[in-house]
């Protein structure tokens, strides 16, 4: 047992807070996790964050205390959350704008400032510009910052992070259908909703914005339109560039489906029969990662974070090639033995993930690095 998990006589629990932007859907399971695990240790937790955050994850049903706190830095976000901050011996931040919050809120304060980069934001331009400025005002405010791929760890260090490292974060537990006969009963009705009955389903799940390359998966699509059956592809997320999409999906008549923000999207990947992930960029997909989980064959680009979380168990294509991604689509629907040769190698590639409990542990261990006395020499 790590020594921040449980106080030592007289001495006081380890008081952390948690700083969240709450816009992101991987880093806010990931908190919600590491919240119930730090409490489950007997670390005292606070998760900073939007009401919305609280009501989505339920930070406050695993034991966290929460405070609203805005997806803002002007001087009144800032200023609460250095009041939340006051009695803190850690404060951990997730995701760019969070980080760069704390590290106002904290400046001055001898507070240890533990940071994780989920993903690389992403913008063109002039805004461009202030992210790279954000990210190294936050590489070199932080004490330690952990990077969820391996890519985000080298550019900490570019950056300016005096202590840079590679972060084991889990994907949260989900309740699955138990083995048997029918392993999904939901399967059956949730194609019939979505109108894939008799035809094969592909899901796609993210953000409606460039970085997902959506524009890709429509040109892809357009492709596979001469196919019997041909294959319905759903895409459930929001995002500026919905308007664009469904324009261009109505004019070329594509077989695709904008559904919007979905809470079960879970269960519509279970009812997939093949999981899609275009993107321009990656880091630690919650995709890639519950379509393995789920035994659903994925075909994912080359990027970011991708080749190493999923191995050999996924069909990696180039980024910005509408081909590739139309020809493996064909490929594994024509190939059922390479779509269940993928479904074993994803259960093989999906146990050597780190577990909620290692996640956990590692934090733990950076925290009581930090807030332990240390001998005198």
């Amino acid at each position: 047992m790590s020594p921040s998990s449980k106080a030592p006589h007289g001495q006081s629990p380890l008081r952390t807070v948690q700083v969240l932007g709450g816009g992101n859907a991987g880093s806010s399971a990931h908190v919600r996790s590491l919240a119930e695990g730090l409490v489950a240790r007997g670390v005292r937790v606070t998760v900073c964050a939007p009401t919305e955050a609280d009501r989505a994850y339920d930070f406050t049903g695993a034991g966290a205390a929460h405070v609203h706190v805005p997806r803002s830095s002007d001087p009144a976000s800032v200023a609460a959350l250095r009041t939340v901050c006051t009695d803190a011996d850690l404060v951990h931040a997730h995701g760019l704008h969070a980080s760069f919050r704390a590290a106002l809120a904290l400046s001055g304060r001898p507070t240890p400032l533990v940071v994780t980069w989920h993903n690389r934001a992403e913008a063109e331009g002039a805004r461009a510009h202030l992210l790279r400025l954000l990210e190294r005002r936050v590489a070199r405010a932080s004490t330690v910052l952990l990077g969820t791929t391996s890519d985000l760890v080298d550019r900490a260090r570019r950056t300016g992070a005096r202590d840079a490292r590679l972060a084991a974060v889990s994907l949260p537990r989900r309740d699955r259908p138990a083995d048997g006969d029918d392993p999904d009963p939901l399967r059956p009705k949730t194609r019939a909703e979505l109108g894939a009955t008799g035809r094969p389903l592909l899901v796609a799940v993210g953000s409606l914005d460039r970085r997902r390359g959506y524009d890709v998966l429509l040109d892809a699509a357009a492709r596979w339109r001469d196919l019997d059956p041909v294959p319905l592809v759903v895409v459930a997320g929001e995002g500026p560039l919905r308007p664009v999409l469904q324009r261009r999906i109505e004019e070329e008549e594509l077989p695709v489906r904008l559904i919007g923000l979905r809470e079960d999207a879970t269960d519509l990947l279970a009812a997939a029969d093949l999981a899609l992930l275009p993107s321009r960029r990656e880091a630690r997909s919650v995709l890639a990662q519950e379509a393995l989980h789920a035994r659903v064959p994925l075909v994912a680009t080359r990027v970011g974070g991708i080749p190493d979380l999923v191995g050999d168990a996924a069909e990696l294509v180039p980024p910005d090639d509408p081909v590739a991604l139309a020809a493996a689509v064909t490929r594994l629907l024509a190939d059922p033995e390479r779509r269940e040769d993928l479904r074993d190698r994803g259960t093989r590639q999906a146990a050597t993930w780190p577990t909620e409990d290692e996640t956990v542990a590692q934090v733990l261990s950076v925290y009581d690095e930090l807030t332990q006395p240390r001998p005198l020499a």
